[in-house]
Order: structure tokens, then sequence, then C-alpha cells
């Protein structure tokens, strides 16, 4: 989930882009009509409420193309791209409503003032926030204390998401012949024996702890002086890690970390209420998408040879197997070889098949998996016992993410792109342990929108 910081800074953005929307949509009324006519057009023709429509209508555009996401805008070329697509689609979206209900018109002279100065009011405010968020001078100032591998970790997603409100000072280490080195930008710029001091000297809003080794020389006097006092918020480096990215680092997990992330009773009352979730989205999708089953289902046995539904075995809750179902989008012949993992552009798929796999269809069957229980809606994806062997071997902590039922969608499909090796799956272990250490009913309600997002504009994994 993302840090209170983060959600400052959407709501922010999302009142601000809002009202320069309204602003724009009002202006181009004005200078469209003019004074006299503009009075009218506000009072008799509900001006400001066909402004609101257009400005909500671009704020969820805006939303669909991840533009409150600040990994998308820490990229100004990627950003001003979407904001161009989205306000296109917007427009595209206005003009069906417009020709739906012709009373919510805002008229064609007011659009072609509106459109090009909603783009340049929004590419201009987007570029200066993308400027003032990323400059060295802004956000919360962070001091790291360690010099090892995940300290370098830590900086480098902070230095990745310079919009993200963090800037790094320097690290702090036990080992005085760092001092003044560069270990990627920032440097070491102190021991620890000197924490307190650089606090002071160098105004630490921030102190992500990221030692290693903790026995011998960790600063613990240092740090519970700095703790009591109030002056500096001290974290560490996997929390920090993990509010920033959305995903757990294998390197940093310790055995216990999700003995002490359970909520106990809660946590039991919480499932039960995610679960009439899944079961109840599941119907209503079993329910919506009967039609474009039936037409998939006859489009299968038209193109190629073999069964409609594809079963599978896989890996659901506590190590338990389940047959999984999937409309078929490969050849019967497919795994004669043996099992082997998919691919996004797979040579052994059919015709229906690259279209169903590229729109989801074939995953509907898999409403009939949730509704009997073997899955939820959303989870970790559950995998072949074959993979599943061999990537616990390969991978720490894999069989942890058996701990929760698997799902049709889940994090680490949202936020990872189609993989199909080891560190694929690694990568997307990360983001599993994650959202099993943070499972809720609004952590639910997040991917299951996001996911709808996805298929609407084809993009992500699965």
């Amino acid at each position: 989930m993302r840090s209170l910081r983060h959600k400052k800074r959407t709501l922010f953005l999302l009142f601000a882009e809002a009202a320069l929307l309204f602003g724009g949509m009002v202006t181009a009324a004005f200078l469209r009509l003019g004074p006299d006519e503009f009075q009218l057009y506000v009072v008799e023709r509900h001006g400001f409420y066909k402004a609101g429509l257009v400005t909500f209508v671009c704020l969820t555009a805006f939303y669909l193309y991840d533009l409150y996401d600040f990994v998308v805008i820490g990229d100004r070329r990627e950003l001003i791209l979407r904001l161009i697509q989205a306000l296109g689609i917007a427009w595209v979206a206005l003009a069906v409503v417009f020709y739906l209900v012709p009373d919510l018109m805002v008229g064609r002279g007011v659009q072609l003032i509106a459109l090009p100065l909603a783009l340049a009011l929004m590419v201009g405010w987007r570029v200066s926030i993308h400027y003032v968020l990323g400059h060295p001078s802004m956000g919360e100032r962070v001091l790291i204390v360690g010099a090892g591998a995940q300290a370098l970790e830590v900086a480098r997603e902070v230095l990745a998401r310079r919009d993200a409100g963090y800037r790094i000072i320097g690290f702090v280490d036990n080992k005085p012949e760092l001092v003044g080195k560069s270990l990627i930008n920032p440097r070491v710029i102190g021991t620890t024996e000197q924490l307190a001091a650089l606090v002071q000297s160098e105004k630490i809003d921030r102190i992500v702890v990221a030692m290693g080794e903790r026995r011998g020389r960790f600063p613990t006097e240092q740090l519970l002086e700095l703790s009591l006092s109030g002056d500096v918020a001290i974290e560490e480096a996997q929390a920090f890690y993990e509010r920033l990215t959305g995903r757990v680092h294998l390197d940093m997990v310790r055995p216990s970390w999700l003995i002490f992330s359970s909520r106990g009773r809660q946590a039991r009352v919480s499932a039960f209420l995610r679960a009439l979730l899944h079961r109840g989205v599941a119907l209503i999708g079993a329910i919506l998408s009967l039609p474009i089953a039936v037409v998939t289902a006859i489009a299968i046995k038209l193109d190629s040879p073999g069964p409609i539904f594809y079963r599978q075995e896989r890996v659901g809750k506590n190590g338990r197997i389940f047959t999984l179902i999937k409309f078929r989008s490969m050849r019967v012949d497919a795994e004669r070889d043996g099992p082997v993992w998919a691919k996004e552009k797979d040579d052994r798929t059919t015709r229906v098949g690259r279209i169903i796999r590229k729109t989801r269809i074939d995953e509907i069957p898999q409403f009939w998996n949730i509704l009997k229980g073997d899955m939820n809606f959303v989870g970790p994806r559950p995998e072949r016992p074959h993979f599943v062997k061999q990537l616990a071997e390969e991978i720490p902590f894999y069989e942890q993410r058996h701990l929760v039922a698997p799902g049709l969608t889940g994090w680490a499909q949202i936020k990872y792109p189609y993989g199909s090796s080891i560190e694929d799956a690694r990568q997307k272990l990360q983001y599993d342990l994650y959202y099993i250490k943070n499972q809720s009913l609004a952590f639910d309600a997040l991917i299951i929108f996001e996911t709808v997002k996805i298929i609407l504009f084809g993009r992500g994994a699965r």
C-alpha cells in the first residue's frame, strides 16, 4: 500500500488538476462567448455543471493512464505522452456522452479552445511539478546507516523515484576508512559515532538503518537517544524499502517477518470478509461474462481440434493441489516434450488463443475455481507443481507464497511485466510476499480496480 506521503501528494495533484481543468473550461467558455453570453451560458445552460463533467472525465482518464503513479511521473517524456493520450481518450469519451445526451454538450467552439488550453495547462503544470518534486532541495532528508548491499539497494530505489519526496544526504558506517568515499552518488559522510552531530548539522529528517550485520559496533545508544528525542524518524531498511517500492526485498527478509505482521483474530475476520468479496466478484464476473464465454467456446472449437477447456494441476493454499480450468489457447500437443513455461509471444498458441490470451478471456473459467474455494479473486498466481519444486530450490521463501489462497489476479501481476524465468519468478515473489504481509479488503479492492484498468488498456502481465 502507498505511504501517507504518497497519498497526500496524490490528493494534492488531484485537487490541483481538478481546479486547473475546471478553470480551463470556464476560461474557454468566457473567451468563446464573451461576458454577456457567458453569463447566460453559466446560468441557463448549466455551464459550471458541464465544466465539472469534463473535469471528472479527464481526471478518470489520467487515473487510467497511471498519471498518479509516482514511478510514471518520474519520466518526463513518458509523462507528456500519457497526458496527450489521456486527454485524447477523455475527449473521445466526452464526444460519445454529448452524442447520447445532447443537453450536456459544451459547444464546439468552446471545445476547440478548451482542448489545446487544457493540454497546455496540464503539460505546463506537470512539467513544473515534476521539476519541483525532483529538485535536490525538496523532500525529506534521509541519512542511511550502513554502506553495504542493503544500503546501496535502498539508495538506488530512492534515486529512481525522485518525485517520491526523499533525498539521500549520505551514508554513515562504522568503518572510518569509508568516510568521503562515493558509493553510487551520495557518499559516506561520517562514522556511526558522529550520528547525532550529523543529524543536527545536515538537518536530517529520517534515518534508515541498513546494516546487515548488527553485532559488534551497531550504534544502539546513538539511535536510541535520537529516537527518544523525537527530532528524527528512524526506520529499518526493510520497512522503508517496502513502503517505497511496494515489494519485499528477499535479501532483507528475516524468518520472523510474517510472524510479527500477523493480526490474529482481526486477520481472521478480515479473511472472512475478503472471501465474501472474492466470491461475490467472481459470481458477478461469471454472470456478466457468460455471453463472451459461449462465443469463445464456439471459436475455439472451430479454430483447432481438441477440447474447449484446458485443465492443469496447480498448487494452492498450504500446498494443496487443485485443478485449474482455462479456455484452451494452445495446440493440444503444446507440451509433448514435458512442462514448459508459457511465454508472452508463445508460438504454441492457436489463432483464437492469441486473442483470448491478450484480452484475458482465457481466464474466465477460473471464476468456477473461485466459487469452489480453490482460489480467491486476488492472491499470488498459482503455479504448477513441477515449477514450484524447481523454484523452491532456487529462490528463498518461495514456499511462503502458499500461506494464502492463490488468485486470478494479484499484486505481482499488476506491478511486474510478463516473465518466464527464475529471475522473473524471484521478482514476482517479492510483490507476492508484500501482498501476503499487507493483505486487506482495501488492498484487494485496489488490485481489482487496477486489474480492470490493465485489461481495458491491454497492459501488464498475468
